[in-house]
């Protein structure tokens, strides 16, 4: 194998790593500062200017902050469950193109970790395995209501996982690819070629999804912020916890990429113009995850799963009929 083609690769899983990790703070301050925003708070303001070193506050009490197991934990899967949920996270990101190729002192770099033929199902698959993290968690904690809430997550496991693949498999008829490159190379004629236009229910349905995926408001069902303890995540403490904080925001940027390569087109031609437009359309997408927090309350499960089940399932179904016959014709 080309020992230039391995640097490269490791290269590239450091700087993701690095980069996505360092966001995962910094995307609590945009978070609690849009929160604030919006409810006429002023949120972090005394550490550093604007509160800007309150990102570096809170991981240093991240780290520092004693990591206690309580005594009737099962204490192989409580000590995991937190490594799976971070490392998920990061897995997916594999398959994700975050830039157009561009080329330094004459070699080409392409900055994707694996250019697969199963990229977008590479990465679902993956997210969802992240799902085992809070069910492993809270059934491995001394706790009845981490149990309850674990219990909770299985439930509606099934339910949003079923209208993201089927969301996703009218699109993915028209492209006839599984690559996330392709994806985005189908669309590169312009704006007038990306697929929101051709499919606008499955982008809405896949959005809501993505909520449901992520487990942000108003799917926060995993754990509830309006509840009085912390669901799975109760018995939790230091760096551990933390590992729960850095999968959700980091899955939160990657579904991000997701969403604006398959339905807004991606970096287009990859030229720097379209690789700045796909950080705005991800930027966007981020910020609509925190305004929607800001602005709705937190379905009870069995919504959840009377709208998956009997509304979001059913349009997916026919969405994918009418985008076949269609494509017959």
């Amino acid at each position: 194998m080309d020992v230039a083609f391995i640097i490269e690769t490791i290269v590239k899983i450091v700087v993701i790593l690095l980069i996505f990790s360092a966001l995962a703070g910094l995307g609590t301050y945009f978070e609690r500062k849009v929160l604030a925003f919006m409810q006429r708070r002023l949120g972090p303001m005394h550490v550093g200017p604007f509160g800007l070193l309150q990102v570096a506050a809170d991981g240093i009490k991240l780290f520092t902050k004693e990591d206690i197991i309580p005594q009737n934990v099962v204490k192989p899967i409580f000590k995991i469950a937190p490594v799976i949920t971070a490392a998920t996270a990061f897995m997916a990101s594999a398959a994700i193109p975050f830039w157009p190729q561009f080329t330094v002192m004459g070699y080409t770099v392409h900055p994707i970790v694996a250019d697969i033929n199963v990229g977008i199902l590479y990465v679902l698959g993956v997210m969802a395995i992240g799902l085992y993290g809070p069910l492993l968690g809270g059934m491995a904690s001394a706790n009845k209501w981490s149990l309850i809430s674990a219990a909770r997550s299985a439930a509606i496991f099934i339910s949003y996982e079923v209208i993201t693949g089927l969301s996703l498999l009218a699109p993915l008829m028209m492209v006839g690819s599984l690559s996330l490159i392709d994806i985005n190379n189908y669309q590169a004629g312009g704006i007038s070629h990306w697929i929101v236009w051709s499919q606008p229910v499955a982008f809405i349905l896949f959005w809501i999804a993505a909520f449901a995926e992520t487990g942000r408001t108003p799917f926060h069902l995993v754990a509830n912020d309006h509840e009085i303890i912390d669901g799975f995540g109760t018995e939790y403490s230091g760096m551990r916890w933390g590992l729960f904080f850095i999968g959700e925001y980091a899955n939160m940027f990657f579904i991000s990429f997701v969403i604006a390569i398959i339905f807004l087109g991606g970096f287009g031609d990859g030229t720097i113009a379209g690789a700045i437009q796909l950080l705005l359309k991800v930027a966007f997408f981020f910020f609509f995850f925190l305004w929607t927090r800001a602005a709705w309350p937190d379905v009870r499960p069995d919504q959840l799963m009377w709208l998956c089940w009997k509304v979001l399932m059913p349009i997916a179904v026919i969405n994918i009929v009418v985008t076949g016959i269609v494509m017959m014709f």
